[in-house]
């Protein structure tokens, strides 16, 4: 944290308190609009513009960097062409260690379904709760590309906890970054993922991807915290809490990518209201409208919704988001809150067990800070330090049959 000032930690940190969406309501702007025809390469550039980024939604601190929006092609679930939008951050920091200025693919958290939740709209206006981390790793010296994953800000329902879609955007956010001249940063050199919860899962997928989706990444390594592994442990964790608006964006997430699951099928009226009115909200909203719902009030059934993801179409589904069953090459640091309210703690680590046994290089760190948003502020020096030595070459720590 000592290249992180107090007053952008603090102004940061204000930000998750804020209901996300309201001050970054989405302006007219075509820029989120794809063209017809995308360019033949994944990780190719449809279009650019400068951007800003901001701490706090008053503008008063921007971030030290030089900040341009993009556009540039991916591949969806099912290896199908499509625009995503993202935010690649230039550092004013120079690069002080050796070989080329690195680059992190970032994913952030859950920020909700609704375009103006997108987090390049979000940095600009400084509601972007990820801005204290983002800035510390500006700090060392890094470039950053944020992906806004498919369907935050383009065209589509946000597909939420999709993990070959939001994999693939992450790593095409990389090879953006690293083609866009105007960013001035290497297009062969050392990159990192990192990413937090929604994040966390998007870089976990990313990493298993990365050796045939874009084996060309000189990747080194990945951090991944509170990892959203196992859907169905998930939806039964959240359903009655206080975060229980997420079920919400998971079954429009999943009904984005597999347009047959018809989930309008398994839900009565009020579920059927709550489904639609939870595209178009930012997190705070969302959690706001829902918390405490239990999801048996929103089913036909009268079942809570875990129920249907164990029977078919689901089953098939959501097994296939199930992060643990391919391994990572690159180096790993996974870190969860035995006490995290939102992602249950032992399917995180079942993932990281299961990577350890295809061979993947895994630092396990088992938090104790209480809550899901306090496990994450108390990640921060554990991954900046982690991520510092893969950057440097050390040997990654491997805790492999300790956890």
């Amino acid at each position: 944290m000592r290249r992180l000032s107090v007053p952008a930690l603090v102004l940061a940190l204000a930000g998750m308190l804020l209901p996300a969406g309201t001050t970054a309501a989405a302006a007219a702007d075509d820029f989120y609009d794809p063209p017809a025809t995308l360019p033949p390469g994944n990780g190719d550039l449809v279009r650019s513009e400068p951007s800003e980024f901001y701490l706090d939604p008053l503008k008063l601190v921007r971030s030290p960097a030089a900040v341009q929006r993009i556009m540039y092609r991916s591949t969806d679930a099912h290896g199908d062409a499509m625009a995503v939008t993202g935010t690649v951050l230039t550092p004013t920091e120079p690069w002080r260690g050796s070989g080329e200025r690195p680059i992190i693919g970032y994913g952030v958290g859950t920020q909700g379904l609704g375009d103006q939740c997108a987090p390049s709209r979000q940095l600009a206006a400084g509601t972007e709760y990820e801005g204290a981390f983002l800035s510390g790793l500006l700090a060392r010296g890094y470039g950053v590309v944020v992906t806004d994953y498919q369907g935050l800000g383009t065209p589509g329902v946000h597909t939420y906890v999709v993990r070959a879609a939001t994999g693939h955007a992450m790593l095409d956010g990389v090879r953006a970054a690293q083609r866009l001249e105007a960013a001035d940063l290497p297009d062969a050199g050392p990159v990192a993922l990192a990413g937090y919860s929604q994040g966390g899962g998007a870089s976990a997928a990313a990493a298993e991807l990365a050796p045939t989706y874009a084996p060309e990444l000189d990747l080194v390594g990945a951090y991944a915290g509170a990892v959203p592994a196992e859907l169905g442990a998930v939806a039964r964790y959240l359903d009655g809490g206080v975060y229980a608006g997420f079920l919400l964006y998971a079954v429009n997430g999943l009904a984005s990518a597999y347009p047959a699951l018809d989930p309008e099928s398994m839900l009565n009226d009020a579920g059927d209201a709550a489904l639609a009115a939870s595209q178009e909200q930012c997190t705070a909203e969302t959690v706001a409208a829902y918390a405490l719902t239990e999801s048996s009030t929103l089913s036909e059934s009268g079942e809570p919704l875990e129920a249907f993801l164990d029977e078919e179409p689901y089953k098939s589904v959501v097994a296939d988001q199930r992060i643990g069953e391919r391994g990572p090459t690159a180096p790993t640091l996974v870190i969860h809150s035995a006490l995290d309210d939102v992602v249950p703690y032992p399917q995180g680590r079942e993932m990281a067990r299961s990577w350890c046994g295809k061979g993947t290089k895994v630092r396990f760190d088992t938090s104790v800070a209480p809550t899901h948003v306090g496990a994450a502020v108390a990640a921060f020096p554990v991954a900046f330090g982690w991520l510092e030595a893969r950057f440097a070459g050390l040997p990654a720590v491997n805790s492999c049959g300790w956890f």
